[in-house]
């Protein structure tokens, strides 16, 4: 099965907003109208964040908007969708997630070469007002550098 347009949808906000410490490819449990809309391009992660339920680790706050196509077998755009990692890599983001001042937040969806959408996500801890400014002055610097090499 060919899949005409490379799916990459982002989450911009997350390396401006935190220190993105260790990454990984999750899966994601999903109905059959919810991957068709992603194949479209059609989901939103920027306001999304990944908690623990006593069954696993779930992306809250996705958004994923309703297949045109789908009747009265749509799904709720908004629900929680369980991730799927390996209990080793379960068991470490439970420990550093547990922490003060970390968080795991969802940095792109994908399509992989077999057709299943991934996740990538990250341990990640806030940033403050300062590192903030510091990364938009090394954005700005790097651009100006840009534009001095072109002429």
């Amino acid at each position: 099965m060919a899949i005409s347009a490379q799916v990459n949808i982002k989450n911009k906000r997350a390396s401006f907003e935190y220190h993105l410490i260790d990454r990984y490819t999750a899966g994601v449990q999903l109905l059959g109208t919810e991957i068709k809309s992603i194949r479209e391009g059609k989901a939103n992660i920027n306001d999304s964040f990944c908690s623990f339920f006593a069954d696993g680790l779930y992306i809250r706050n996705m958004h994923i908007a309703e297949y045109s196509f789908g009747s009265f077998y749509n799904h709720e755009s908004k629900r929680d969708r369980k991730l799927l990692l390996s209990k080793k890599e379960l068991k470490k983001l439970r420990e550093k997630g547990e922490e003060k001042g970390f968080t795991i937040v969802p940095l792109k969806i994908f399509i992989n070469e077999r057709g299943f959408a991934k996740i990538e996500i990250a341990l990640a801890q806030g940033k403050k007002d300062f590192d903030k400014r510091e990364t938009i002055k090394e954005r700005e610097s790097k651009r100006e550098l840009d534009r001095v090499m072109k002429f």
